[in-house]
């Protein structure tokens, strides 16, 4: 059964395989990302591959709350459904680390795109919908001074704690939702994979990319994860684990997804 899904960040490495990996099996793919060029090239290559499915493409730069607000609105203009919603869009170094809106960009991209985008498409995934958030071995405290921008951190840190807030609010966000909402689901793809975050953040090459576009494409269409919401996958050691003890309090964890409403909040009465 073709099934609708939305990959963000997929014009390389591991989303881009996990779009190919879906369009293969005849899926109507929505491919992201914020350079329209690399996005052209990523449609071109899904539809050309034999047996693709549906292809269509979506710009938008998730360091910026409101072209997060624009995408899921021409998602729901386009869609009266989406099966399953991957947030696979990360970063971990840049040149420029701080927003326009004075915000740390790996807690932006990695935490709070992804919130604001899982719960504007809540409508369209109903409860038969799954959400694969990417998550990351990489996983230490959180520190809400970091997260509103009120303090600066290295390039490691802010990625670790953007990781481990994504997957707090992953699991806290099912619990909230229950049978109402999708399966809502955090994977550590595998570690040191080759995609150009590995390769820019530490200089090598790393391992094979298919490694974690198969376990995203298990974790959004497979019977394996049909119980698994709130849970959080280990690819590393190739079964559900227990993530950051963090993760697991769920008096952090709500008043970790408080503060990324909190912050949400402040953005949109500023604008």
């Amino acid at each position: 059964m073709q099934k609708t899904i939305l990959v963000t960040g997929s014009t390389d490495g591991i989303g881009l395989a996990t779009a190919k990996m879906l369009a293969s099996q005849g899926h109507a793919v929505l491919l992201h990302g914020r350079n329209p060029h690399k996005l052209a090239d990523a449609q071109r290559a899904l539809c050309a591959l034999p047996g693709a499915g549906p292809i269509e493409s979506h710009v938008a730069d998730l360091s910026r709350i409101e072209e997060v607000e624009v995408l899921a609105a021409a998602i729901g203009e386009r869609h009266g459904k989406l099966d399953v919603l991957i947030n696979n869009a990360g970063i971990l170094r840049t040149s420029d680390a701080v927003t326009r809106d004075g915000l740390d960009v790996r807690f932006v991209v990695n935490t709070v795109a992804p919130y604001l985008l899982t719960q504007r498409l809540l409508p369209l995934l109903g409860t038969s919908g799954r959400v694969v958030n990417l998550s990351s071995a990489a996983q230490s405290p959180v520190d809400p001074e970091a997260l509103a921008g009120r303090v600066r951190l290295a390039d490691m840190a802010a990625y670790a704690q953007s990781k481990l807030a994504l997957t707090m609010w992953s699991r806290q966000l099912a619990l909230m939702l229950g049978s109402c909402g999708p399966l809502i689901v955090a994977v550590n793809p595998g570690s040191m994979l080759g995609s150009k975050m590995v390769k820019e953040g530490f200089g090598v090459d790393g391992g094979d990319i298919g490694i974690g576009a198969d376990i995203l494409v298990r974790a959004a269409l497979s019977d394996e994860f049909a119980t698994a919401t709130g849970k959080y996958f280990d690819n590393d050691s190739g079964r559900f684990a227990s993530p950051h003890p963090d993760a697991l309090d769920q008096g952090k964890s709500a008043a970790l997804v408080q503060a990324i409403e909190s912050l949400l909040f402040r953005l949109s009465a500023d604008r």
